[in-house]
């Protein structure tokens, strides 16, 4: 399960709106709030700002009251003869000190929870810089899981939300790109910052699982590479699962392992 990782301008009301809305004095009370906050977290760039475990930093609690809901959660499952085993993924860190820190609110609600759920804490591989030290991150993590969205987006300094539909078609039109990296891994780049990072974390826990998430694990082509690479799995949407499953196998008989 992955802690909760929001892009503020995603959640709160569009603040363009609610300007004009109060320049016409037709805001509720609730509505006034609302401007309020959303004025107070408005961001430049929300893709790079208040996201992931910095929000939870900010906001004492926040990641606690998530993991308390997990437990509950897996501790009904025990009672009912499970034999529960949580994963939680702390998102967006870049540094060791910012996974210490969220592993010890994980550990703090722990401390009460039902002793038949296993916890393990990992983390999100998805910035330049966690990769890089990804040999630090695994001093402090029980699994890593690749968010190659997030890494594509800051290896190529790209907004997808902004060039997939604007610079992408040019760039593949002119052979720029061969490929749209957002549908299918960079090897050259984002997967030389993969390779790095499994290298790294395993030289500081060898056993460490490593997977990655997000529509990279649905691509044929990505998945080979991942094989390659070292990784353990994949996850993707449901409709991938198919095919992602069959690449997965192709790459296994490729390479003659069991």
């Amino acid at each position: 399960m992955r802690l909760l990782d929001p892009p503020l301008h995603e959640f709160l009301p569009d603040y363009e709106s609610l300007v004009r809305a109060d320049a016409r004095n037709e805001l509720s009370a609730t509505d006034a709030a609302l401007f309020t906050a959303a004025g107070a977290w408005r961001e430049v760039n929300p893709m790079l700002g208040t996201r992931g475990v910095r929000l939870g930093i900010l906001k004492a609690g926040l990641y606690k009251m998530q993991v308390r809901a997990l437990l509950d959660a897996a501790a009904i499952r025990a009672e009912a003869g499970g034999t529960p085993v949580v994963e939680i993924m702390i998102p967006l860190v870049v540094t060791r000190a910012e996974l210490a820190l969220a592993r010890r609110w994980v550990e703090e609600e722990l401390a009460g929870a039902d002793s038949r759920t296993q916890v393990r804490v990992g983390t999100m591989v998805e910035t330049p810089r966690a990769a890089i030290r990804a040999g630090d991150l695994a001093e402090e993590a029980d699994f890593f899981s690749f968010g190659t969205n997030d890494l594509t987006q800051m290896v190529f300094g790209f907004s997808r939300d902004d060039v997939e539909a604007r610079v992408m078609p040019r760039y593949l039109d002119e052979g720029i790109l061969a490929h749209d990296p957002f549908e299918s891994i960079d090897v050259p780049g984002v997967g030389e910052l993969v390779t790095m990072a499994v290298e790294r974390g395993r030289a500081t826990r060898p056993e460490l699982p490593i997977g990655v998430c997000g529509e990279h694990g649905g691509d044929p082509d990505s998945i080979r590479f991942f094989f390659e690479a070292g990784l353990d799995y994949v996850s993707c949407s449901p409709f991938r699962v198919p095919v992602a499953r069959l690449a997965i196998a192709h790459a296994v008989l490729a390479h003659g392992s069991g």
